[in-house]
C-alpha cells in the first residue's frame, strides 16, 4: 500500500489528510477560518496566509495521529499548488516540500480543480466511467467529462461569476452574512422557490455558465419589491442557480455518454442541489453520486488521492516547482 499525505491551503481552510492507494481515507483534518473572515464579508488574503502559517503544522500532526502513522511510514507528500491565493498556496507547498526534503520522500504538486474530481473515487472506488462531473465553488463552475483518472475533458465553464460567488454576493445583499452558500441554503428552507421567477442564464446555450446577470436581477427585484420575504428571495434565487447547474450537468452527461452524474466543490454541499440532482438522475436513467459534504469543501483527502494517481503517471514533482494562483484544469491526460 502507498500512503500519501495531502496538504490543502488554497484559500481559507487549512487541511491535511492521509490516503492509501488513492482510495482509502485514513484521516482528514480541516481547520476553518470562517470566523476570521466573517466580519469582512469575504476572504482577506493576508489574514488567510497568516492563519495557515499558525496552524499548518498542528493540522498535519493531527492528520498523522488520526491515521495511526508518522512521517517515516509515508510514501509521498503532496500539496495543492493552484489555483488559489498566492500567499496561502505558498504555506501548504512550503510545508509539503520541507517534509519531503527532511524525510527523503517524493513531493507531488496537485491542481486544486483536479483534486475535486477525485471526491468521486474516494466516495465510490469502483465507480463506472466515464463520469460527468460538476465542479461548483466560490471561484469555479465547470462541467468535466472524466474518462479515467488523469484523463478528462473540460466541456464548459463560467464566463463571469462562479455559482458560489453568486451565492456569496446575494447573501451579502440580503444581509445573511458570510459564507453565503450555507446561509442561503438554510434560509431557503422556509421560502417558496416559485415566489419569484428569476432568469436562468445561458440555460440553453451549450455547457458554459453565467451568474452575474442573475445576481443583478435579484438586487433589482428586491429594490423594486422591498416587502418581499427574504426567505422567498433566497429560495427563488437558489432554485434558479440549481436549475442551471442540474440542466448543464445532465446535458454534459449525454454528450460524454456518462452513466453517472457527480457534483464536487463547496456548492455541491447545497441541500437543494443534491435533492434535485437525485431526481434528475432518476428521470434521465442515470446514477447520481453525491460525495459526502466533507469531500465537497476544500480538504486534504482529495489532494492526496489526486497525488497518488499523479505520482504513478508523472512521477515526483521537482522541489523547485512554484505555485500557480491562476492554474486551470487542462483537458486531456
Amino acid at each position: 500500500m502507498t500512503a500519501v499525505l495531502g496538504i490543502e491551503t488554497s484559500c481559507d481552510e487549512t487541511a491535511a489528510a492521509v490516503v492509501e492507494d488513492g482510495r482509502r481515507v485514513r484521516s482528514s483534518v480541516v481547520s476553518s477560518q470562517v470566523d476570521l473572515h466573517a466580519r469582512f464579508g469575504g476572504v482577506v488574503p493576508e489574514i488567510a496566509s497568516r492563519a495557515h502559517l499558525e496552524v499548518v503544522n498542528e493540522v498535519v500532526a493531527q492528520a498523522l495521529v488520526e491515521a495511526g502513522t508518522d512521517l517515516d511510514r509515508l510514501d509521498a507528500v503532496a500539496a495543492c499548488h493552484g489555483p488559489g491565493l498566492a500567499g496561502a498556496l505558498l504555506v501548504g507547498v512550503s510545508a509539503a516540500k520541507a517534509l519531503a526534503l527532511a524525510k527523503g520522500l517524493p513531493y507531488v504538486q496537485v491542481n486544486h480543480l483536479e483534486a475535486h474530481l477525485y471526491a468521486a473515487f474516494l466516495e465510490e472506488p469502483e465507480v463506472e466511467l466515464p463520469l460527468a462531473v460538476l465542479i461548483a465553488s466560490g471561484g469555479h463552475t465547470m462541467v468535466v467529462a472524466v474518462e479515467a483518472p488523469g484523463r478528462y475533458r473540460v466541456l464548459g465553464g463560467t464566463v463571469d461569476d462562479a455559482a458560489g460567488e453568486a451565492f456569496d454576493k446575494v447573501a451579502r445583499f440580503l444581509g445573511l452574512g458570510y459564507p453565503g452558500g450555507p446561509a442561503i441554503d438554510q434560509v431557503a428552507l422556509d421560502g417558496d422557490p416559485a415566489a419569484v421567477v428569476f432568469p436562468r442564464p445561458m440555460m440553453d446555450q451549450g455547457h458554459d455558465f453565467s451568474f452575474s446577470g442573475l445576481k443583478t436581477a435579484v438586487v433589482t427585484h428586491v429594490r423594486d419589491h422591498p416587502d418581499l420575504a427574504v426567505a422567498d428571495v433566497a429560495a427563488s434565487f437558489q432554485e434558479a442557480v440549481v436549475d442551471v447547474l442540474v440542466a448543464k450537468l445532465v446535458a454534459a452527461a449525454a454528450e460524454a455518454e456518462a452513466r453517472t452524474l457527480v457534483v464536487a466543490g463547496g456548492v455541491a454541499a447545497n441541500t437543494r442541489l443534491r435533492t434535485r440532482l437525485l431526481d434528475a438522475a432518476e428521470r434521465c436513467g442515470r446514477k447520481a453520486l453525491l460525495p459526502g459534504r466533507e469531500l465537497c469543501t476544500d480538504n486534504g483527502a482529495t489532494i492526496a488521492a489526486a497525488a497518488w494517481w499523479r505520482l504513478r503517471q508523472d512521477g515526483p514533482t521537482p522541489l523547485d516547482a512554484g505555485v500557480a494562483p491562476n492554474l486551470r484544469l487542462p483537458s486531456g491526460g
